[in-house]
């Protein structure tokens, strides 16, 4: 066969045509687009039903520990411990994106100005926390605090030094603090303590203790459902 025959055999190439491959992935890309929309949008949703989930946790938390409160409503557009709550679970994640800390900061300095109570963005804050009445609450950069833990008015979870170390209290679960009572230092608070107004505490507290007076001393009282609030310390 001559060379000329090979070349009427050969069907000439569209200048237009678009190669196998390149058609293959032009036609996948918009199903991978459907697939990633629908991630964003499951974990978006995720979330919003995560944050629904804690606000509703909060609510009735604040219900069960405070007999002024009249209705669910009510608490929401009156307590500034939960509007505080609320602001910081939004700004402790702030703090943690990159270039996140400056506006934390500056939007934490504006919770604090109209709610009375400041909480540095890093600190950790569990589940269905509470304060009542708000005001004068400081929680410091290094403070972590547990699940079902209720503050006090005027409440201080602070800092003994000045380097960039953990410098503030670690405080467990279901534990009251007084108002007006200062718990300073990288102090270990126990799960199910209660300490009394005013009081300061330096020293780690052991789990189910009261600590009242200053400084603290602990108290060891058998406690029940139907007593556990008569300690004269703890009429706050």
């Amino acid at each position: 066969m001559s060379t000329a025959a090979k070349r009427d055999d050969v069907t000439p190439t569209p200048a237009h045509a678009t190669p196998l491959k390149l058609v293959r992935t032009s036609a996948a890309e918009p199903a991978q687009r459907h697939t990633a929309r629908k991630r964003s949008y499951a974990a978006g949703l995720g979330l919003v039903r995560k944050a629904a989930a804690r606000f509703r946790e909060d609510v009735e938390g604040a219900i069960e520990r405070d007999p002024a409160a009249g209705s669910r409503l009510e608490v929401v557009l009156t307590s500034p411990g939960l509007h505080a709550i609320w602001a910081h679970r939004g700004l402790h994640e702030l703090w943690k994106l990159p270039g996140g800390r400056l506006p934390a900061r500056v939007l934490g300095t504006v919770t604090r100005s109209v709610t009375g109570v400041e909480i540095h963005p890093a600190a950790r804050i569990g589940r269905r926390f509470f304060i009542d009445h708000g005001m004068g609450v400081v929680i410091g950069e290094t403070a972590e605090v547990g699940d079902d833990v209720m503050l006090y008015h005027g409440v201080t979870l602070g800092g003994r030094s000045m380097a960039h170390v953990k410098r503030h209290p670690t405080v467990g679960n279901r534990v009251t603090i007084g108002a007006g009572a200062r718990v300073l230092g990288p102090v270990l608070i126990g799960d199910d303590t209660q300490i009394g107004a005013n009081a300061v505490v330096v020293k780690d507290v052991p789990a189910g203790a009261v600590a009242v007076g200053v400084p603290a001393e602990l108290r060891f009282p058998k406690r029940n459902a139907t007593n556990q609030w008569l300690d004269p310390a703890m009429f706050i």
